[in-house]
């Protein structure tokens, strides 16, 4: 009879010190070190493309759908991966699962800067979307599992600053590299070099013990997971477009989609170890938290994504301008979620921060819904900031509040649990909100041109065919009317967001709040194992 893993001492040969006691404070910025720097890779990286994505779309005679799938095929990559990161996480080395997602954004990364197409650019999109499902989730629980729910705030704001650093600098970076000779292309080249930096000193700094445990991959519900989202996402992005909602294409997609997920939670009630263990859904603090962070995916990635188009597009600023005016938005999130990190790690207490913050999230999209395009640009910019404020104090608090209501054990799962429905909320926001504005200004042009005497049939997507992918090739007067076409069906994403925001403050308000455990992951798990007897063979 094969001895238990899940002690300590099996898994390495030795206990290690910091898994019988806390690490100490220069242990956990080191490790920190290797961890922010990979996040950082990937949120500039992801940041850089974001603002280059309308120069981009216009350089490859691209459509507005294109421009979604672009960012749709990102999300939805990472999406579909993020739980199976997790779940690696609990039985292999974190460090090498890191270094590992680094090395697959950065391959997806240096083929996208060759695609001569969109749609080699959306399948290598994909690709770095592997390597971000993975860092998004391993980061979270990495540090998980170094320190305690209690403490764990005050580390927030080195997260925070980063996360804030790489959202201000990706922009203002792929801003300069897109007005500058170098072009579009080295918008996915430039975040190379930094990549290589960081699997070094991931490699030097990241120490976290391995404690193995028995536990078999759930391959059967991955590929149902991802064969389930990618019919629904497909289904809800093309609906409208390339086909009816009532027709015989749309409901066989959307039928695909939900066939695959009912065989899932099917598959998942028997497996060992399911990708999406159900019994986690047994705790209130789980559920409300997931349905919480769907809402709070779609309204942040559905809306914020298409700001980036509504300053270029809509306001007619250099994509470098256009980086600079997230910065409200910006600052205000890195200060609430440093702020509202301290106070927590301070006084122990913590859902009214997701309250404030799930309130200050819906006015500021509520706010966003009244811009047109000639709005103040002061006016957006306050705007921007109250949104911010509202997005730090929800986002990084909601996963505390799960991984401090689920066992030692499930912290990957939970941690990765989480993060997938926020992504799987973005990735659907992304689609249905991108199809949403392309009907809106399509409608908005025919109704501009027809005032103008020229007359559109509609039925025929005409609409559709004077867009941002030939903006540059219009006459002045149509170009404008394109334009205030965009700026003006801009609001409609940002209302939608406020009340899916409504609804993130509605889950919030029914969490119930628990005590912030004082120890960490890995010291709950020693001691858990330290209880069971050591089976002899």
């Amino acid at each position: 009879m094969a001895v238990s893993s899940a002690h300590p001492t099996d898994a390495q040969g030795e206990s290690s010190e910091t898994e019988s006691g806390p690490m100490s404070h220069r242990d956990i910025i080191r490790a920190l070190v290797g961890m922010l720097l990979a996040m950082m890779t990937a949120f500039l990286s992801s940041t850089i493309v974001s603002i280059a994505l309308p120069t981009i779309i216009t350089a490859l005679k691209g459509s507005q759908n294109q421009y979604t799938w672009i960012v749709t095929a990102t999300l939805l990559a990472s999406t579909a991966s993020t739980p199976i990161w997790g779940k690696l996480a609990d039985l292999f080395s974190k460090k090498l699962l890191v270094q590992l997602s680094i090395i697959v954004f950065t391959v997806g990364s240096i083929a996208a800067g060759f695609a001569g197409s969109v749609e080699t650019l959306i399948a290598w999109r994909a690709l770095q979307g592997l390597g971000l499902g993975g860092l998004q989730s391993l980061v979270v629980i990495v540090i998980g599992a170094m320190v305690s729910p209690r403490q764990r705030g005050k580390y927030m704001g080195p997260m925070a600053a980063v996360m804030s650093v790489a959202t201000v600098a990706g922009p203002l970076l792929g801003g300069l590299i897109v007005d500058s000779a170098l072009g579009w292309r080295w918008c996915f080249f430039v975040g190379v070099p930094l990549s290589i930096v960081a699997l070094i000193v991931v490699q030097r700094t990241l120490n976290v013990p391995v404690v193995k445990r028995e536990v078999s991959i759930d391959y059967l519900g991955a590929g149902l997971l991802a064969g389930g989202v990618c019919a629904l996402l497909i289904w809800v992005t093309l609906a409208g477009d390339q086909f009816a909602w009532a027709s015989t294409p749309s409901f066989v997609l959307a039928g695909i989609g939900v066939v695959l997920l009912a065989l899932l939670l099917v598959v998942e009630t028997r497996a060992a170890e399911p990708i999406i263990p159900l019994r986690l859904f047994r705790d209130r603090t789980t559920v409300l938290a997931t349905v919480a962070s769907i809402a709070v995916g779609t309204a942040m990635f559905g809306g914020a994504v298409f700001l980036g188009q509504y300053f270029q597009i809509a306001r007619g600023f250099s994509p470098t301008a256009a980086g600079l005016l997230t910065l409200p938005m910006v600052v205000g999130s890195m200060l609430a979620a440093t702020g509202s990190g301290s106070l927590i790690t301070r006084f122990g207490r913590w859902k009214h921060f997701l309250i404030i913050g799930g309130i200050l999230m819906t006015v500021g999209f509520g706010l966003l819904g009244t811009i047109t395009h000639d709005t103040n640009m002061v006016q957006i910019g306050v705007f921007l900031f109250i949104l911010g404020l509202g997005m730090g104090m929800l986002m990084q608090n909601l996963v505390l509040a799960v991984q401090n209501s689920v066992a030692p054990t499930d912290l990957g799962i939970a941690s990765s649990m989480v993060a997938f429905f926020r992504s799987l909320g973005g990735t659907i926001g992304v689609s249905v909100l991108g199809a949403v504005l392309a009907t809106k200004v399509s409608g908005l042009i025919i109704d501009g041109l027809a005032a103008i005497g020229i007359k559109v049939d509609e039925a025929s997507g005409g609409g559709e065919e004077v867009g941002i992918g030939n903006l540059n090739d219009l006459p002045e007067p149509i170009a404008d009317i394109v334009r205030a076409a965009y700026g003006d069906g801009t609001a409609t994403i940002f209302l939608v967001a406020a009340v899916l925001s409504a609804i993130s403050v509605i889950c919030v308000l029914g969490i119930k709040e628990v005590a912030l455990k004082t120890k960490s992951s890995m010291q709950l798990q020693h001691e858990e194992a330290e209880k069971q007897p050591v089976a002899t063979r």
